[in-house]
This record gives structure tokens, sequence and C-alpha cells, in this order.
């Protein structure tokens, strides 16, 4: 008797049950392997002085291969769920998979962007250009790199936004090292100003913009003192800012506009010319 004779006899309630079964099954599957690589890409690991470090961060390849294989194992389920649901219709597997090559044939020269989406998100992985966790721009977008999909990138930007990027667009890649950039202020101490005097209003208004905005300004600005210009006649101090990328405008304005206030109360002289900002690597 054949196969087919055989799926004839079963009784179509449990044809029912079986088709919910399968449909459940491939379902929590899916949910399953992307819980599984959430927590793995999330997990915390033992780092040096007793502090920890993310997954992403220490094994960023591993973590990165991860996001492509969960999403092509997800469309492998998915596919072999249909099949087999098609199965409890009399659709035979091997005319499904035929047919899913024949539509695929069919359809392939209308997908290609698809097409370039799959075989751009690999080359990204494998020649190393994008890895999770990496601060980037794509597209004219800045962001964290938090996926890297079959057909998109999810990066993650300074207001929490997802933004997804087909991986086709990519065609430049600009990497922040270390996920940010730094900012130097370079403030002119006259000698009628008292070196302890700017100093500790300088500080205090650092540290008052960077505990006001923090997801902008990532670590507490640094002073180097007071200093002596190499071959010139005057004093700096200078101030180290690290900052989200494309987000210097809060030193070039905000922060600056307060130094000269404080400046020309103390020196009515003052002028805007005194403060210098520049961005470079450490």
């Amino acid at each position: 008797m054949e196969s087919s004779d055989l799926i004839m006899r079963i009784p179509t309630s449990f044809r029912i049950v079986v088709i919910v079964l399968l449909a459940v099954l491939a379902h929590f599957t899916v949910q399953g392997l992307k819980r599984l690589s959430r927590w793995m890409l999330t997990l915390k690991l033992e780092a040096e002085a007793s502090t920890t470090e993310s997954f992403t961060r220490r094994y960023p390849k591993v973590a990165t291969v991860t996001t492509i294989l969960v999403s092509g194992l997800n469309f492998v389920i998915y596919f072999m769920a249909i099949g087999l649901i098609l199965r409890e219709f009399k659709v035979s597997l091997t005319a499904y998979l035929a047919s899913a090559s024949v539509i695929g044939l069919a359809v392939g020269f209308g997908l290609q962007g698809l097409v370039q989406d799959v075989i751009i998100g690999l080359t990204l992985i494998f020649s190393d250009a994008l890895n999770i966790e990496d601060v980037v721009e794509l597209s004219g977008q800045i962001g964290k790199v938090e996926n890297i999909g079959l057909r998109f990138t999810t990066i993650v930007n300074l207001h929490g936004q997802q933004i997804y990027v087909p991986n086709r667009n990519i065609t430049m890649i600009s990497r922040f090292r270390r996920g940010a950039i730094r900012g130097y202020v370079d403030i002119q101490v006259p000698d009628e100003i008292e070196e302890k005097t700017v100093t500790e209003a300088v500080k205090s208004m650092a540290t008052g913009l960077y505990n006001q905005q923090k997801s902008i300004i990532l670590e507490k600005p640094e002073l180097f003192g007071v200093k002596e210009a190499k071959g010139g006649n005057w004093r700096y101090l200078r101030v180290k800012f690290r900052l989200w990328p494309g987000q210097s405008a809060i030193i070039e304005t905000t922060f600056k506009q307060r130094v000269i206030d404080f400046m020309k109360k103390l020196y009515p002289a003052y002028a805007d010319w005194m403060i210098t900002i520049s961005y470079r690597v450490e």
C-alpha cells in the first residue's frame, strides 16, 4: 500500500492536530533559538580585576556568525515545517521541493536584491568588516551594530532606535575606534587669571555637562592642567571629552559658550578664538 493511501485513511481531525502541532513546534523552536542566541550575546564573562565584560565584546566574530546562523536556521525550520504541513494536505514533499526550486529560478531575477543582501551579509562577516557591538556609520546612520542577518544589518542609534539597513545598501563602513570620538578643548588662560580658579570652574562645568548628557558624553571629562604652550608665551588648559559620534556640537556650542561667559567675567577682553577644539585619537 502506498504512503498516499495511508494518508487518505488518516482521519481529518487527526491531520488537523498534526498540522497544529507542526506549526506550534516550528514556532517555538524558532523562538527558542532566538532566545538562546540573545542569552549568549548578553552573557557576562569574568575579566581581570574582578570585572565582567559581555560575550560579544570578548568574542565579536563568534557573536556575529551566531546571528547569521540563527537567521539561516529559522528559515530552514519554517521551510521544512511548511513542507510537512502541505504533506498533510496530500502534497508530496518531492513536489514541494521541486516547485520551490522552479519558483526560485522563476523569480530569481526579480529577487536580485535579496540575493545581494545575503551575499553581502556573508562577505561583511567573513571579511571582518563588521562585528557585533561595533559603533559604525552605515548609509548615513550612526549606531551600535546589534545584529547582522541574511537581509538586514541592525544598528541601534543614540536614541535607542533600531535601524534596519539592507545589506545591499552598505557601500561604505565607517568604524569608530573604541566606539567613540575624542574631542580636545584647549582653553587659553591669560596671565591675569589664577590657574586654580580656572581649573576648578572648568572642571565643575565639564562635570555638570557630563551629568546632564551621559548618553552623549560617554565618560567623565578629563582635565590635563594648565600648561605652557611650546614656542609661545601663553598658557592653556586642556579638557578631553569622549563623545558619541556625530554629537560634537555639545562641546562646540554649549560647553564652549559657558567657558567663554565665565572667562569674560574674569577677563573682559577674552575672545572666542582663545578656545580651540580638535578631534583626534589618543
